[in-house]
């Protein structure tokens, strides 16, 4: 326990000089219901969805920036949280699967989705929540970590001896590594160069979207040795706020823009396999099968995928802590507020019995244009060579792909493909290689080298970015999978409006995160923060982030600018309430 303890203070003090405030001390886990067990959240924190993201052994030998090893703090310099269960010295939602001398390191959904807050010197977990890890920041920097140990013969011998130790590498051991991360390299370095936009996406947000977009059409479907269309590749520009996931299978539609169909268990298989594909590896190529001509290989683990989502389903909505103060006569006004601005057509919880079972209900989420930030549905318009994927279909399902076509397309072949080869065992699995779908076949060559710029563009989120015009010729509405019977139209500015139970636990607000507190949504937009500070200390009395505390600053746009992926504007709900009527409203979203 003694050397628990020091881990924790020794990574808090690293963090803390990373510029992200992280929650100080042992966390209290706030009370997520008599399902949710300490069993489930050791489960969760580290159950293997088929992410592949590099060997554990490279990523121990590799050194940060200050010279101290990569993994020397946990990662929590990031964000992360501190995982005192993993003998890995990996945080929460990393894990380790594979033969002990050969272990890979992979992701899973409670780095993103794993939330500590900090009030009055105190400690707060909450499974499920919105974590305030910087996702970009890491990926930028475990890129830059394998080119230095790259850079030179000499880096190399150091990277390689650690690698190997205790035995002493021979000289072809040496060559043999170094040509398998090369290999691993190239991909990743042009997966984060086609990537990561110049000013980051900051603690507690990524470009899902832009993510599966690039890694299925960018990294996937190109020609051999390496497998890469880098022309596919987009800037991820439109970041959203990791989701709360508490409540979620319950949903009818999911995602930020509600385009991925939920409410039963193989809309909830989908939904989980399209996010697993982000780092799982993935080789499809043609077959010469009965009834399918595509074999859709991928490391995927659908039992891990299949456990998560039960795992889900049993994690409640976070209560508000009983040492915070509620007053409760103030919260009942807030509730006739509440049912009469926000809940009718928007947040209330309405139950159907469509798309589940005859037993289970759903809920209804409405999809709506609330005036919000644009900037997602820009994405959903990309188009892009299929490659290896051209032609590929399922009949009712999945539309055949041409040869350039929407990367949303190409993305739910893709995962309609692995569900479908998973359950009828047409596929073949793919090892992990040596991650993120880097694999060399025996006695291959090395590649030829290519021209890589080695330093991708820069991570701070500290300058506002440029405006972002409106693409020219870009349409207001896309039908995808049409012809099908998954069809239906996507309309620009459209997000989902959920069941707003544990809202209180999600700051900041808006789909990509560009108001920090519940009082500051009340706010005519045009009033709204321009810029405010993210991290763990959390405001109870505004609902939300401190936005005094120390860390990055996030700069957000006006109504002027709505296009530009950090617009603050729309949901004017309750904007025009009285400051009384305020102040019992928001007393009431404390007790949902």
């Amino acid at each position: 326990m003694r050397r628990v303890a020091f881990l924790i203070r020794f990574a808090l003090v690293v963090a803390a000089s990373s510029g992200i405030e992280t929650a100080l001390g042992d966390p209290i886990y706030v009370d997520q219901g008599p399902k949710w067990t300490a069993e489930d959240r050791a489960d969760y924190y580290t159950r293997d969805q088929g992410s592949r993201l590099i060997k554990l052994t490279w990523l121990r030998a590799l050194k940060a920036k200050d010279g101290q090893p990569f993994l020397s703090d946990g990662l929590t310099r990031y964000g992360f949280l501190l995982n005192p269960g993993n003998n890995a010295n990996l945080p929460v939602g990393l894990h380790t699967t594979g033969p002990a001398e050969s272990q890979m390191v992979g992701i899973t959904c409670s780095a993103c989705h794993t939330r500590q807050v900090e009030v009055e010197g105190k400690t707060y977990r909450i499974d499920g929540g919105p974590a305030f890890m910087d996702f970009q920041q890491f990926l930028s920097d475990l890129d830059k970590a394998v080119e230095d140990a790259t850079a030179s013969d000499t880096a190399f011998a150091a990277f390689a001896a650690a690698v190997f130790q205790p035995a002493t590498p021979s000289a072809a051991d040496v060559a043999a590594l170094r040509q398998r991360v090369d290999a691993w390299h190239r991909r990743v370095h042009a997966f984060v160069a086609g990537t990561l936009p110049p000013v980051g996406w900051g603690p507690g947000r990524l470009d899902a979207v832009g993510i599966i977009f690039n890694r299925i059409s960018g990294t996937d479907v190109g020609p051999p040795p390496d497998f890469l269309i880098k022309e596919n590749m987009r800037i991820a520009d439109a970041p959203v706020r990791y989701p709360f996931l508490w409540n979620t299978p319950m949903q009818n539609q999911t995602d930020w823009a509600g385009f991925v169909l939920n409410g039963n268990r193989v809309f909830a298989l989908a939904r989980n396999t399209g996010q697993a594909l982000a780092f799982a590896n993935f080789e499809p190529k043609r077959s010469s099968g009965l009834f399918f001509d595509y074999d859709y290989a991928n490391s995927i683990n659908f039992e891990g995928l299949e456990r998560l989502e039960k795992l889900v389903l049993k994690m409640g909505p976070p209560k508000w802590p009983s040492d915070w103060p509620i007053d409760s006569k103030l919260a009942k006004d807030g509730q006739k507020i509440f049912e009469r601005q926000c809940s009718k057509g928007c947040h209330e919880k309405k139950e159907v019995r469509a798309l589940r079972d005859l037993f289970v209900t759903t809920w209804v989420t409405p999809v709506q244009n609330v005036g919000t930030d644009t900037r997602q549905f820009d994405e959903l318009g990309w188009r892009v060579k299929t490659g290896a994927l051209k032609g590929a279909g399922i009949p009712l399902i999945a539309r055949h792909l041409e040869e350039e076509d929407y990367a949303v397309h190409m993305m739910f072949s893709a995962v309609a493909g692995a569900i479908l080869d998973n359950k009828l065992h047409l596929g073949s699995d793919v090892g992990s290689g040596d991650g993120f779908g880097s694999s060399l076949p025996p006695n291959a060559q090395k590649a030829p080298s290519t021209s890589l710029s080695l330093s991708p563009a820069p991570v701070k989120a500290s300058i506002a970015p440029p405006s972002s015009a409106q693409p020219p010729n870009q349409p207001e509405s896309l039908t995808i999978e049409p012809g099908t019977l998954l069809e239906r139209t996507l309309n620009r500015g459209e997000y989902e409006a959920r069941v707003l139970e544990g809202i209180w636990a999600a700051a900041p607000y808006l789909h990509n995160g560009s108001v920090p507190t519940l009082a500051e949504l009340l706010v005519p937009p045009a009033k709204r923060m321009s810029q405010f500070k993210v991290g763990a200390r959390y405001d109870i009395k505004n609902v939300g982030l401190d936005v005094t505390q120390e860390g990055p600053t996030r700069p957000v746009t006006d109504c002027n600018d709505l296009n530009s992926g950090n617009s603050r504007c729309g949901h004017d709900y309750g904007t025009r309430l009285s400051d009384d009527e305020k102040k019992a409203l928001l007393e009431y979203l404390k007790t949902l």
